[in-house]
């Protein structure tokens, strides 16, 4: 059986499943959530235009794609809803997880910026309560869905099975591979060469797989990890890098394709998997 931590951090399934059960439970979750993502990225990959609601209507759809597989799979296996990080938490770490990608993704606009790397952009403006309200609002909203498997379900899975390293690293790269046809096929990198932005964002997204995993194990919350990914796709997305001009090289600096952010998220990585001791 699996020993459950005396702080609640870990989540542990109510009736332990054999080692066949545990994989055949997994392989579910991923081939749920491959298939139902196959629509999305068909229809956006097929589609010749999409209009901003569109685009938004297949964000939403997709992110939703891994939370639907979990929820699924947990009916499936274990007839409820449990073990895939309701609770809350501190709140001191729902703090640190809304302000971690500031923490480091900050800094990489920074540098670009003083090192004339790239330049700021003065006109950037917007009407900023809605702009505020909206993209947030829909930020936490998608990032749940994605959240609820990625973290809320995988990470913990894989967690009581290969441990703390394994589970960032897995989970990570699952979850970037899950990114690669819209990539490969769509519009969605920022110019770069494939195999550069490929690369980069590989790394980036295994990188801040450990916080998150670190945040969702220690807390028990799959909030925290909401909060980290919606926050990530907000900052980086809709404020830094529309604030920062391309120069010439800056798009292979900046951004979820860059070079800076992929260095910034592998140190991240680094202090978290440091810190797994006290999970």
């Amino acid at each position: 059986m699996f020993k459950k931590k005396t702080n609640g951090g870990w989540e542990i399934p109510e009736v332990p499943l054999n080692k066949t059960k545990l994989n055949l439970e997994l392989v579910t979750f991923l081939v749920l959530t491959f298939v139902f993502s196959s629509f999305i990225w068909f229809k956006w990959i097929s589609a010749k235009e999409i209009s901003q609601l569109q685009g938004l209507i297949y964000v939403l759809a997709l992110m939703w794609c891994p939370g639907i597989a979990a929820l699924i799979t947990r009916l499936v296996y274990h007839r409820n809803l449990k073990g895939l990080g309701w609770k809350w938490g501190k709140t001191k770490y729902q703090v640190l997880s809304f302000l971690l990608p500031v923490l480091y993704a900050l800094p990489v606009y920074l540098v670009v910026i003083a090192l004339r790397l790239g330049a700021l952009n003065s006109e950037f403006s917007r009407n900023w309560i809605p702009f505020l309200a909206f993209n947030i609002f829909f930020g936490l909203l998608a990032a749940l869905g994605e959240e609820i498997g990625w973290r809320g379900f995988l990470t913990q899975h894989l967690f009581n099975r290969i441990g703390f390293t394994g589970a960032s690293l897995v989970t990570g790269l699952i979850w970037a591979v899950w990114h690669y046809p819209l990539i490969i096929f769509s519009d969605y990198n920022q110019g770069a060469p494939i195999v550069f932005s490929l690369v980069c964002f590989t790394i980036m997204v295994v990188g801040i797989s450990f916080p998150m995993a670190w945040l969702r194990i220690k807390t028990g919350s799959v909030w925290t990890a909401m909060f980290v990914h919606a926050m990530h796709n907000f900052f980086i997305q809709d404020v830094f890098d529309p604030l920062t001009l391309n120069t010439g090289i800056t798009h292979y600096l900046i951004g979820e394709f860059g070079a800076g952010l992929a260095l910034a998220a592998s140190i991240c990585a680094l202090i978290f998997w440091k810190k797994k001791k006290n999970i």
